[in-house]
Order: C-alpha cells, then structure tokens, then sequence
C-alpha cells in the first residue's frame, strides 16, 4: 500500500523494559569461571550468552539478578557489585523495544548447574567458563566488554 503524500508515517508503538542479570563467579577450583547459559535464538542458532531476565513485582534490581542468576545456571550468587548497564533497541511483533539490562559481579555461593530450574525454559544448557574465556565465548559485544569488566575486577584482564 503507498501511502498518500503529506500522510505522516506511523511508527510502532515503543515499549521500555528492563532486565537485571549478571556475572557469576566461582573462585573455588582456584581459577576464577562464570557460570553461562546458552539459549537458541529466533534464527535457530544457538548463543552463549550472561544469565539474565525480568525483575518480578517488588523486586530490586540485585535481587532480580541473584533470581535469575539463580533460575537459569542453578548456582545462588551473592552480588558483589554493579559492572554495567546495556541499552539497545529492536522490533519484534510491530513494536519497537528499548531495553536496559542491569549487569551484576556476583560470587557464587553455592548451588550446581543446572537448566532445570528456568521456568521459562529460555535456557538449553550452561556452563562454566574459566573468566580468561568468557569474552570469546559469549555472542554479543556488549556482554563481552561486561565480561572484560568482571575479569579486570579479578586481576584477570
């Protein structure tokens, strides 16, 4: 359909949300490893990428991320410290989304990997990675420069 001269364009309606998330680290095997899960994205392929998702009604941020730090790898973390937000914006349905994820540093403090306990089952399987690997090992570039802050936290960059 060609739309009549003058006619001003309609944009899809924008749509804000907001995702809280981080790097877990366990320091116990005496090489520092962050705990990954990976998921199959919409093209069908799969990517490595940082444990994260939605804040729940009365949730923090810091206790977003230890829940779904927790919900998607299996191991319970303790935050640490902020490492950095993301803001990016995409389309999907006819909506354009802005979104901001909330990167946490979290020490691991127990627990074991597992994808079980992902309600939404976005994860298919996860992984420990020494953190001198992280960034090679995760498909975007913005976690990756997040997973360049955790290692320099640990001494490791």
């Amino acid at each position: 359909m060609v739309k009549p001269e003058g006619e001003p364009r309609r944009r899809p309606p924008v749509v804000q949300e907001t995702s809280s998330g981080g790097v877990v680290v366990d320091v116990s095997t005496g090489v520092p490893r962050a705990a990954v899960i990976c998921r199959v994205n919409r093209a069908g392929r799969l990517e490595w990428c940082l444990p994260k998702g939605h804040p729940e009604a009365g949730e923090t941020l810091e206790q977003a991320a230890v829940r779904e730090v927790a919900e998607e790898t299996g191991i319970a973390g303790r935050v640490v410290e902020p490492l950095s937000s993301i803001d990016y914006w995409f389309s999907v349905e006819g909506r354009r989304i802005h979104k901001v994820v909330h990167l946490f540093l979290l020490q691991a403090v127990g627990g074991h990997l597992t994808v079980e306990g992902d309600p939404d089952a976005e994860a298919c399987d996860v992984a420990w990675v020494p953190l001198t690997d992280l960034k090679a090992r995760l498909a975007f570039p913005n976690e990756r420069r997040v997973a360049e802050l955790a290692s320099a936290r640990h001494g490791l960059a």
